[in-house]
């Protein structure tokens, strides 16, 4: 039997990490002698540890195989996961702990967080290698009897959609049902490549009338361009005058005479700062079309509790421009909206190593920070108003396949930790970027991240952190309506696994209930795949009814180690977690 010791002193008692071999099993436990001439161990999970005697001491803290020992002399609810990532000795094996901080939430959602956006663009839109992905996928074209449409949005607890786009500041709204409704038509003398379009009444009424069927909070963007113009003989893309309220006015009434439910209006699409798109307007006056809208709204909706809410604007983030915006409008406005699409162009051939890049996940890091310390001390919220990943309709076989997942829910975590207390993902049916099919409806990967995300992950974000590798993603919130918490890691690396140790996690004094485990891979390895399996079977619509699959997890003890493996995503809800930053209804 070889012994070897290293001491630590922990809450004032004298411990020592220690491992050894019995029947040529290698045992790692901490111990320490009681006053009283007994011992006391406690056993470490060391099923992946390798079976290797090192030839001199280890450091405290170094590996043994995949095991990596931490201290635990802190508050109960700060715990640490001792984590193993790979299976032997050698430079190729890295070692990660993940500390999650349950004091108090670090960023708090909106109940119902995700959000997918429907876009105005006709099946003419094409990118520069004519992709045409917007067929029969838009607001005025898309097919609301299917049933798995339908299902697909049902499945969510109350899923909101965002209904606007580019082509919105090109929108007129019919007024009377008699009078010619023109569709858009491709013409690139024109601003964004199109004439003027029209939302016919009849069509109106039969998105609301889904859309009521389906539970969905609905918000819809206005155009903002309306009685605008441009300085005569320039070549710039700055607007002169006010917004003309009138149509948006009308629709506004006419819904709420139709007593349809509209959440939130939201003025404009990227017209604003040094990033605006074909045109822009200047923040002082976005600020006082904004104070125009809130006061048509709240002189529309008497009742506050049914009082859509006011959003804008919808664009860019230019920290000079809304910093300036929100000092004139904050008390007119509900949600600050911002647009994210941090990949690139769609046709970037790159694109895969992009989304599986740590340093360009970060990279909004700043924006979000940035927005949350603007926002901070007002009323107004925080909501990414449109994210895609990659501009221009997403990229073909990325954005719509199992690997845009690690971008799509790095940016769920990664806003949430930031107080962004809503998502809009680009879009729930057309482009590439698509959550759903645009032919069939069939849910693409990142459909069933959303869908765990909404049933698993809480509103309060707590503070995670790794060492050991860049090639992990780790994000826990405060269990939704279950109890506990949930964690979501991602592991980045095409070979190795991470695996993760949950039972030093303070439970409830109750028997500790199972973890629950959910498990998405892409089908043989491709990540480029547009299916997704969870626990190893692949998740299928029925045939039959339109059904969205029923999710069931793994259950697992708590002792046993999380394994994600290489290019997979894991859900880990853990009920019996008990946490002072998560007491109280979630």
């Amino acid at each position: 039997m070889a012994l070897t010791n290293y001491p630590i002193v922990f809450n004032k008692t004298s411990w020592v990490f220690s491992y050894k071999f019995k029947r040529n099993n290698l045992q790692v436990f901490w111990s320490h002698n009681r006053s009283n001439g007994m011992s006391s161990e406690i056993p470490v999970e060391t099923s992946s540890v390798a079976m290797v005697v090192p030839s001199s001491p280890l450091p405290f803290g170094s590996s043994v195989g995949a095991a990596t020992m931490t201290s635990f002399s802190m508050p109960s609810s700060i715990f640490s996961f001792v984590s193993g990532y790979g299976t032997s000795l050698g430079d190729d094996v890295f070692n990660v702990t993940v500390h999650v901080n349950g004091e108090s939430a670090i960023g708090t959602t909106d109940t119902n967080f995700i959000c997918a956006t429907l876009d105005w663009w006709p099946k003419e839109k094409c990118n520069e290698k004519k992709n045409c992905p917007w067929a029969n996928a838009t607001l005025l074209t898309l097919n609301l009897n299917n049933s798995v449409l339908l299902n697909a949005i049902k499945a969510f607890s109350r899923l909101k959609i965002r209904l606007g786009g580019t082509l919105q500041d090109k929108v007129v709204y019919q007024t009377n049902r008699s009078e010619l409704c023109k569709p858009f038509r491709l013409d690139e003398t024109k601003l964004f490549s199109f004439t003027q379009g029209c939302l016919p009444l009849s069509r109106w009424d039969e998105l609301n009338e889904f859309f009521i069927k389906s539970g969905a909070f609905i918000t819809f963007g206005l155009n903002a361009l309306s009685g605008r113009r441009m300085e005569a003989g320039s070549s710039d893309i700055a607007t002169t005058g006010s917004w003309n309220s009138t149509n948006a006015k009308f629709l506004m009434t006419y819904s709420l005479d139709k007593r349809y439910h509209i959440h939130g209006w939201e003025l404009g699409n990227e017209l604003v700062g040094r990033s605006a798109i074909g045109r822009q307007i200047p923040a002082d006056v976005y600020a006082n079309d904004t104070i125009h809208l809130h006061r048509i709204v709240k002189n529309l909706y008497k009742d506050p509790k049914t009082r859509p809410i006011v959003m804008a604007p919808g664009g860019f983030f230019d920290e000079e421009w809304f910093k300036k915006y929100l000092q004139k409008a904050n008390h007119s406005l509900d949600a600050a909206t911002h647009h994210i699409y941090d990949l690139g162009a769609g046709s970037d051939l790159n694109l895969t190593n992009r989304i599986l890049d740590p340093g360009v996940l970060d990279g909004d890091t700043n924006i979000l920070k940035q927005l949350r310390g603007l926002v901070h001390g007002t009323k107004v919220q925080a909501w990414v108003g449109e994210a895609g990943g990659a501009y221009n309709s997403g990229g073909p076989n990325v954005s719509n396949t199992f690997v845009s997942s690690f971008w799509y829910l790095n940016q769920l975590g990664m806003s949430a930790s930031y107080n962004t207390k809503v998502y809009c993902r680009q879009t729930l049916v057309g482009g590439n970027y698509g959550l759903l099919n645009a032919t069939t409806f069939h849910p693409n990967p990142d459909y069933y991240s959303a869908l765990l995300w909404d049933r698993l992950m809480g509103e309060k974000s707590l503070n995670t952190s790794f060492e050991g590798t860049k090639k992990l993603r780790a994000f826990t919130h405060c269990a939704k309506k279950l109890g506990g918490i949930t964690m979501l890691l991602m592991n980045l690396d095409d070979k190795r696994n991470i695996t993760v140790n949950t039972s030093r996690i303070h439970m409830t004094s109750r028997k500790p209930e199972p973890r629950q485990e959910y498990h998405l891979t892409a089908p043989d390895g491709d990540l480029h795949s547009q299916t997704v399996q969870l626990n190893g079977k692949k998740l299928e619509v029925n045939s039959v009814s339109g059904e969205i699959p029923i999710i069931q997890p793994l259950a697992y003890a708590l002792h046993q180690l999380i394994n994600v493996a290489p290019h997979s995503i894991v859900f880990a809800h853990i009920p019996s977690a008990h946490l002072p930053a998560c007491k109280g209804k979630q």
